[in-house]
């Protein structure tokens, strides 16, 4: 059982693509046809896909992104092995930021990493206080800051600019931002091969919306 403080849980080849036509010559609808394999179906999970898309960035030089690590603080550990260790109490020791951080082309990239059953929005709640503040925070700073929003129902995609989600979850008035909001303020990615999601060419989008 892990236990969080105070009651605290803790971006043009990868945007979409319209569909290919029918009438395309056999040689290119079949080149088309593997770069258009979606691999979102495989079992693997937002976590699963970025973590492998930055071991990809990684190895070809492109950006060095890794998860955030999480302090936490070990209580209790059972050993029903001599070889095996199991924890069954652990605390951790201060609420967690965003998931991701690192560096692209110079610049500081921060962002969350969050999926959602829902097909028609998705809800705030799944941010806390202290994220809200650590996004501002970075923003502040100049960084590139955003969420990775999975649609999991629909299959679907987006790097949500962290504006857009700190102005939404600043409104008392809304407890949730719309898919229609998300779609229109937002870059929707495509799932690919190497890397499983390439969210860096929406990243390029949002240096270029900043220049």
């Amino acid at each position: 059982m892990v236990k969080y403080p105070q009651g605290v849980s803790p971006f043009v080849s990868g945007l979409k693509q319209p569909q290919w036509s029918k009438a395309a010559p056999a040689s290119t609808a079949k080149h088309r046809h593997r770069r258009g394999v979606n691999f979102s179906d495989r079992g693997m999970t937002l976590e699963q896909q970025l973590n492998e898309s930055n071991k990809y960035y990684l190895s070809q030089g492109l950006a060095v992104v890794h998860k955030k690590p999480t302090p936490v603080q070990i209580v209790k550990v059972d050993y029903p092995k001599r070889s095996r260790a199991v924890i069954r109490e652990a605390y951790f020791r201060q609420a967690s930021t965003t998931d991701y951080n690192g560096v692209y082309q110079g610049y500081y990239l921060d962002f969350e990493a969050k999926e959602t059953r829902n097909k028609s929005s998705f809800p705030l709640k799944n941010f806390h206080p202290h994220q809200i503040s650590h996004l501002q925070a970075c923003l502040d700073q100049n960084g590139i800051c955003f969420t990775v929003l999975k649609f999991v129902t629909l299959d679907r995609y987006f790097i949500v600019p962290a504006s857009v989600i700190i102005a939404a979850w600043q409104d008392p008035d809304h407890s949730s931002i719309s898919l229609e909001t998300i779609v229109s303020k937002s870059i929707e990615l495509e799932c690919g091969y190497r890397p499983p999601l390439p969210y860096l060419t929406a990243v390029d989008r949002l240096i270029k919306d900043r220049k």
